[in-house]
């Protein structure tokens, strides 16, 4: 068995996967704070100086593709298992 680019492409969608099933409260325990809130990420107005260290912003980049990446995941699964289905 080769390493395609399929299978660099499926490996990505596994693990964006594994993103996107972390919980809540686990991802609160991660951080240290049960009550924290989304810090300052940055945009219009905002000063990013005090953005936090590199673990609050791996937090806010899991945060992030948790929230853009829940509806097109599910379309990337349904044509994933059906090349899988078609191709074997």
């Amino acid at each position: 068995m080769g390493f395609t680019l399929y299978n660099l492409i499926e490996a990505a969608l596994l693990c964006i996967n594994a993103v996107a099933i972390l919980s809540e409260r686990f991802l609160s325990k991660l951080s240290g704070n049960a009550n924290i809130n989304y810090p300052n990420v940055g945009g219009y107005g905002v000063d990013n100086q005090n953005s936090g260290g590199a673990k609050q912003q791996l937090l806010t980049l899991i945060r992030s593709v948790r929230t853009v990446m829940r509806i097109p995941l599910i379309a990337f699964n349904v044509v994933t298992i059906m090349f899988l289905i078609l191709f074997g």
